[in-house]
């Protein structure tokens, strides 16, 4: 399970990706710090799982919100998109969910890893049997038929909304995974119940017909998709030797080849309670919760904590450009690399994506869209395509008919040139500093938004507290600041361009 992408003329992993990055980075407050720390509570078990409860007047429901920190930036060479399919296997319950007999299916489930671990090796070995292959693929295909008969399909969901729960969804994103729910108060215990046994005890059962449905989503979202096609490409030519090269969904051949053994042991390694945070949000009462969070979370054994990735992606010394025939409307996006959303320069970082692309009195959008009339949309955004490592501040154009990527390229360089030179204006500061308040009160706005909210910050920084202390960073950026980090990070050595270039459209506005 997964959220919905949006479809529209851009790419939908971009228009993804800007949202939540400016959901984190943006936001600033009106609101009083030390209301909210009233209201607040941090409870760590002693196997390190930690767990933030917001107690928050009103209805009795609430979002829960469960942030296992680690994402496809987590995965190596040859199991590309094993943190997006282990998302999906956590719905599939435990030993004691979504199964009719817990002991049979676990020997079946034996004897399906056995069999495709034969069958793979056959069909990867230099001089091929293909004889041999086939046999040993019918035994395998024989051995899931046998494993799906103990299946009860969907129990843990069924469970769940049978209890009144709703927004049952997940997510993987380069740097993280996220699990969310919303339910009643009163089916904390329910909850809490089933959050930890997915955790605690998960069976990977139906894994290859869910591998399946992956790579098929590979086939929609990015093979027969340009932008998707662009945004693989793009990120395989900015990041050389980090992993958020790598395309979240995985790689065909990996999705075709990694294993139900495989996702175990991607499980045993980041689904560590010290590398999880859960979020509890809404009309709650914290002395009724943390029994609940002590008998069902504190089951789970403390684990190994997960050793810090070792790759950092090399300074770039030059210019990367790629063109990309293709049959569809052309669009232009170009990169530049930036630090991690830990540096402390990274609220300047924010204020020079949001003067360059916020709303329609931005600079993109004026002179892009409005005056020009070269591009049907534009904008800028950091986090590309996540934001806890070194990654990509990104500037977007979708030229217009009659326009070309060239048109487009010339009037974003000109507005990054003139953020380089000149200083922005006190009202574009102020606009700034005003829209990054008001993002933070949207947030606050709903349980959910909350939740995901304070995970995040607890995770990356060590406090929920840093989504209003960036209030203050925000707050502190000078024009003089902007100006200084401009002209760091828009060097044409560190940028990275690619672009979707329809020739026969092309050779049509020449003729």
């Amino acid at each position: 399970m997964e959220t919905q992408r949006n479809r529209r003329l851009f790419f939908p992993a971009l228009a993804m990706l800007a949202l939540s990055a400016l959901a984190l980075t943006l936001p600033a407050s009106g609101q009083d710090l030390s209301q909210f720390e009233k209201r607040v509570s941090v409870h760590e078990l002693d196997n390190g799982w930690t767990f933030l409860i917001y107690e928050r007047p009103g209805a009795p429901v609430a979002s829960l919100f469960t942030l296992v920190n680690a994402g496809s930036a987590n995965e190596v060479a040859g199991i590309t998109g094993l943190a997006h399919m282990f998302e999906h296997m956590a719905f599939k319950g435990s030993t004691r969910i979504g199964t009719s007999d817990p002991e049979a299916e676990a020997e079946a489930l034996h004897a399906v890893d056995d069999a495709y671990e034969a069958y793979d090796r056959a069909r990867r070995r230099t001089n091929i049997d293909a004889e041999s292959v086939e046999e040993l693929e019918q035994k395998w295909v024989e051995a899931r038929e046998k494993a799906k008969e103990y299946v009860v399909n969907n129990e843990f969901g069924e469970v769940l909304e049978r209890g009144g729960g709703s927004q049952l969804n997940a997510f993987t994103a380069s740097d993280f995974t996220g699990y969310v729910v919303a339910l009643p108060t009163n089916k904390l215990e329910l909850w809490a119940y089933l959050e930890s046994e997915r955790f605690l005890d998960p069976v990977l059962r139906e894994f290859y017909t869910e591998r399946d449905v992956v790579m098929e989503e590979r086939r929609l979202r990015t093979d027969s998709q340009p932008v998707g096609r662009l945004i693989e490409q793009m990120l395989a030519a900015a990041f050389t030797a980090h992993p958020y090269g790598y395309p979240g969904i995985g790689y065909m051949s990996d999705l075709e080849s990694f294993s139900r053994r495989d996702a175990i042991e991607f499980y045993k390694n980041h689904y560590v309670p010290s590398n999880m945070v859960t979020v509890i949000s809404g009309g709650v009462d914290k002395e009724k919760v943390l029994p609940l969070l002590d008998k069902y979370f504190g089951r789970m054994e403390t684990g190994r904590e997960p050793p810090p990735l070792r790759t950092v992606e090399p300074p770039q010394i030059a210019e990367r450009v790629l063109r990309i025939p293709d049959q569809s409307q052309p669009i232009y996006a170009e990169g530049y690399m930036r630090p991690a959303i830990t540096h402390p320069d990274n609220a300047v970082y924010d204020a020079i994506a949001d003067v360059l692309s916020t709303g329609r009195t931005s600079r993109l959008y004026r002179s892009l869209v409005r005056d020009k009339k070269i591009a049907a949309q534009t904008g800028a955004f950091n986090g590309f395509p996540g934001s806890k490592y070194q990654n990509l501040m990104l500037a977007f154009a979708v030229p217009t008919p009659g326009h070309s990527n060239e048109d487009v390229q010339e009037a974003i360089r000109t507005e990054i040139e003139r953020i380089k030179t000149e200083p922005i204006t006190d009202e574009e500061l102020q606009m700034v500093k005003t829209r990054a308040k008001a993002a933070l009160l949207r947030t606050l706005d709903s349980n959910t938004g909350m939740a995901q909210q304070l995970a995040t910050a607890h995770a990356w920084f060590g406090d929920w507290r840093e989504v209003f202390r960036s209030v203050d960073r925000i707050e502190a950026v000078t024009k003089e600041d902007i100006l200084r980090v401009a002209k760091e990070v828009f060097q044409p050595t560190g940028r990275t361009v690619t672009m979707i270039v329809n020739e026969s459209a092309e050779n049509e506005e020449e003729s």
